[in-house]
């Protein structure tokens, strides 16, 4: 009995040890993060372009009238609406999808009058609008008119090298009309969206 006895004492305390070791088991392993049903909305970080170009000083913008514009109801400081044409690209990358909206301004404008005199209409080119942001249009290839480092004075587009100073008529431009720009400075530009 006596070997029964040590036998069941041995058993009782390898149990009773073992229970105390499952039971300090999970203090020994770092307590799990509690699981939340939701996570935390991560905060909003403003939509920014992973790639910035360059849209280069002196590229080719074409354009087209959005409506008709006459010198005989034109009068100045009227807004002209143009629309890009072809795709703006940079390589072989789309930054102004066609059919985007340019802004012009009537710079100056006169109905024909009497004994011939031809009417004229000036506009000065302002800008394309390219998603939130505005590129710089001028009217000529060369960078004329600059003044101090870093500005440059808006030219005004006379229309008479495409047959807009008609002689005893007013100038008359039809929706659709082309009419070729110019990017007036290098922008920094991310691809269209």
């Amino acid at each position: 009995m006596r070997l029964s006895s040590a036998v069941l004492l041995l058993f009782l305390l390898s149990f009773s040890q073992a229970l105390a070791f499952g039971q300090d088991a999970p203090a020994a392993v770092a307590p799990a993060a509690p699981v939340s049903p939701v996570a935390p909305a991560a905060p909003a970080v403003p939509d920014v372009p992973a790639v910035r170009l360059i849209l280069k000083e002196g590229t080719d913008v074409k354009l087209k009238f959005a409506d008709d514009l006459s010198s005989k109801t034109a009068a100045e400081g009227d807004p002209v609406n143009l629309i890009l044409d072809e795709d703006l690209k940079v390589g072989d990358v789309v930054v102004v999808k066609a059919g985007a909206k340019a802004t012009g301004t009537v710079t100056n404008a006169k109905k024909a009058g009497m004994m011939g005199k031809a009417g004229e209409l000036n506009m000065r080119l302002e800008h394309l609008k390219a998603g939130d942001e505005r590129v710089r249009l001028r009217g000529s290839k060369g960078k004329e008119g600059e003044g101090k480092e870093g500005t440059t004075v808006a030219l005004t587009v006379l229309f008479g090298p495409i047959g807009l100073i008609k002689h005893g008529k007013n100038v008359d431009i039809k929706a659709g009309t082309p009419l070729a720009a110019y990017v007036d400075q290098d922008t920094p530009i991310g691809p269209a969206k």
